[in-house]
């Protein structure tokens, strides 16, 4: 009967293993006969051995023990004719001299680069604050040449642990080598601070015509990529001269959980933004969009599909064809735009406009990413979260990480495809990542982190034991699940948006 392949495969496992019990007896443990009776005879038999040992031990004595006494008789002449202790003490610490000889040159070696490294980034740096010496130095710019100033104080520390590393005993420093951050260059690599000189801000006023408004598409990416769209409608509807129309929570977000609409309009001084309900009585339930400009051509019209369309269609809203504002612009490769290509391209007496999705636009980078925005204002902020959100965001700061810390917007799951079609990737593997924000925390010397992250706990834990700075591990404090006993997010759960993903 022919076996199974699997029985071979068995067999030859089983061949390779390793029999444990199988080990050789000893002499005395093995029956001499196999009908032995009575009880078992003690493997140790006293009597035998003593009458074995007794006549070789006398025998050994007389000589083994002759020469044991004659041999540090011999000892005693050499011991007055030299030190013997001196010999092998010497040749002990010369060994331990090589040792540490050789930590020091090391040591020393490596000190001369990081200085000549820090020769090179002092002068580079004399040399910038010497170009803008006749220039009026801004507080970001006197700031950053402060963060350059610390980079090197803490880069000559480092410098001082290398030096005294071979002095030192445990495990302190091993073997000289020590943790020492990339300083080559002059350069701000830094958490920059915000300049809050709102008076030297380029703005421009936000003056709606009466009944001309513009209606925000917005439809590429998450959340967060349709409040850029939002705010870059915003600045397109301030340089039109047109009231800014939210979408309804039927085609997009519903905003209005999101955002506090009533502080935009009170920080710009009129009503400026209203919602998609308030429209629509505006329109008595029957809105036209006049025009329906699209700001990209391609991949598509609008970047906007047939679906959406339908859902415009079912909310009540009428509109006409398509049209691009310029034959050729792609998502992918967004051309810079000024204002007054949106002016030429964009204005309109119609009374209702609306503009595909800007998210990628280019337009006026410089002007609309400034601090404060690119829309006069009196406020600090134009655009800020629902007064719920924004309550219970300042009531876990004030419970988990205080008046210093960090936020760190960490993106996996998306990233991973997304990243890794760049050249070189911007998906980070977890270790480089650890380093990268080591450096960030040093530089900012702030205690603790806030990670905000889609990333499973193996990578997030991970992440954890290695962000250490000075030998101490960096908290990472994300948002902890629900209890009952805390109280920093009770608003959120009494108003019932407690799981609301756009929150």
């Amino acid at each position: 009967m022919d076996r199974d392949s699997s029985d071979d495969d068995n067999e030859n496992d089983r061949q390779t293993l390793i029999q444990q019990n199988d080990t050789k007896k000893l002499p005395h443990e093995i029956p001499t006969s196999p009908r032995a009776s009575g009880p078992p005879r003690s493997s140790f038999r006293i009597e035998e051995l003593e009458s074995q040992i007794r006549p070789r031990f006398k025998l050994s004595f007389n000589k083994r023990y002759l020469f044991a006494i004659i041999l540090p008789l011999l000892f005693i002449p050499i011991f007055f004719s030299a030190d013997i202790r001196s010999l092998f003490s010497s040749n002990i610490s010369s060994l331990q001299f090589n040792t540490v000889s050789d930590r020091i040159e090391e040591s020393q070696l490596q000190a001369l680069h990081l200085l000549n490294q820090q020769q090179s980034s002092l002068l580079s740096l004399w040399n910038h604050t010497f170009v803008n010496s006749n220039n009026n130095i801004t507080a970001v710019q006197f700031d950053d040449i402060k963060a350059a100033l610390l980079n090197q104080i803490t880069l000559n520390k480092h410098i001082q642990q290398i030096l005294l590393s071979p002095h030192r005993t445990g495990d302190a420093v091993e073997n000289g080598s020590v943790l020492v951050p990339n300083y080559s260059g002059y350069s701000f690599d830094r958490c920059a601070k915000v300049d809050q000189k709102f008076s030297e801000r380029r703005t421009t006023e936000w003056k709606p015509k009466r009944d001309k408004f513009l209606f925000a598409i917005c439809l590429s990416g998450q959340m967060s990529n349709h409040l850029i769209c939002v705010e870059k409608h915003m600045f397109f509807a301030a340089v039109l001269g047109r009231t800014l129309v939210i979408p309804s929570s039927k085609f997009d977000y519903q905003y209005d959980r999101v955002l506090d609409i009533d502080h935009i309009n009170d920080c710009v001084g009129q009503k400026v933004v209203i919602s998609f309900e308030d429209f629509m009585e505006i329109k008595k339930n029957h809105a036209h969009i006049d025009r329906f400009i699209c700001y990209f051509s391609s991949p598509q019209p609008c970047y906007v599909d047939e679906e959406h369309l339908k859902k415009l269609r079912s909310l009540g809203i009428s509109m006409g064809k398509l049209e691009n504002a310029w034959k050729n612009e792609d998502t992918k490769k967004a051309s810079p735009k000024t204002v007054k290509d949106v002016e030429d391209n964009f204005a309109s007496d119609d009374d209702v406009i609306a503009i595909g999705d800007v998210f990628f636009a280019d337009v006026e980078t410089d002007w609309v990413t400034q601090p404060g925005g690119p829309i006069a204002h009196k406020c600090k902020t134009l655009v800020e979260p629902s007064k719920l959100i924004l309550l219970t965001a300042q009531r876990f700061i004030q419970t988990f990480l205080g008046s210093d810390f960090i936020a760190l917007h960490f993106r996996r799951h998306g990233f991973l495809k997304f990243c890794n079609v760049k050249n070189p990737s911007c998906f980070y593997p977890i270790p480089q990542a650890a380093g990268c924000i080591t450096r960030m925390i040093e530089r900012a010397n702030t205690p603790i982190i806030y990670l905000s992250t889609d990333a499973a706990e193996s990578e997030t834990g991970l992440l954890q034991s290695m962000v250490v700075l000075n030998g101490k591990t960096v908290p990472l404090v994300k948002r902890p699940p629900r209890s009952s006993a805390e109280k920093w997010d009770a608003l959120l759960y009494r108003h019932g948006i407690e799981n609301d993903p756009q929150g």
